[in-house]
């Protein structure tokens, strides 16, 4: 597959309340479809979530962003264009990072988090020597992150997100 110059199409998701600010790499071809975050079925974002908090696991774009402001949580993408074959991470180049320092300004982000180890070279090196704020790495939700069992996954987001949400 070949790669193509994409801008990322889906605003962030946060407000004065949101206490963490959890960040992708770049929206997956599904998740640009839709024109929302983490919109591929096989990704397990929406469920690792809903365990998170108890919740039913909330489907439709209204529904998502609802469930995200009420429990604190503001998302975005690390990127704001890129070169990239279909959804592959490591088919990334020509990155342009996003300007996280709106959501850092309007909110009062007690942790930032990188959904996965693409987000984290990324935040690292364009994000971090910008804003001086360390980010915690997740283990990724995506289909590609085989390695940990829904269960599993869900624990070792709630070990680190548990104190900045108060979960």
């Amino acid at each position: 597959m070949e790669k193509e110059e994409q801008r990322h199409p889906i605003p962030p998701v946060y407000d004065s309340r949101s206490r963490v600010l959890i960040l992708g790499s770049f929206p997956s071809v599904a998740s640009r479809e839709v024109g929302f975050f983490y919109g591929h079925p096989a990704n397990r974002f929406w469920r690792v979530m809903a365990a998170l908090f108890s919740e039913d696991l909330p489907s439709g774009i209204p529904e998502r962003r609802s469930f995200l402001l009420a429990h604190g949580v503001a998302v975005w993408d690390v990127i704001a264009s890129c070169r990239i074959a279909g959804s592959a991470d490591a088919s990334i180049t020509d990155v342009v990072p996003n300007d996280i320092g709106r959501i850092l300004s309007a909110a009062p982000i007690r942790g930032i988090f990188v959904n996965g180890r693409t987000a984290e070279k990324v935040y690292r090196r364009y994000l971090f020597p910008v804003c001086g704020r360390e980010a915690v790495c997740l283990p990724s939700t995506s289909p590609a992150n085989a390695a940990l069992s829904l269960p599993a996954l869900t624990e070792r987001w709630r070990a680190l997100l548990a104190e900045p949400l108060s979960l």
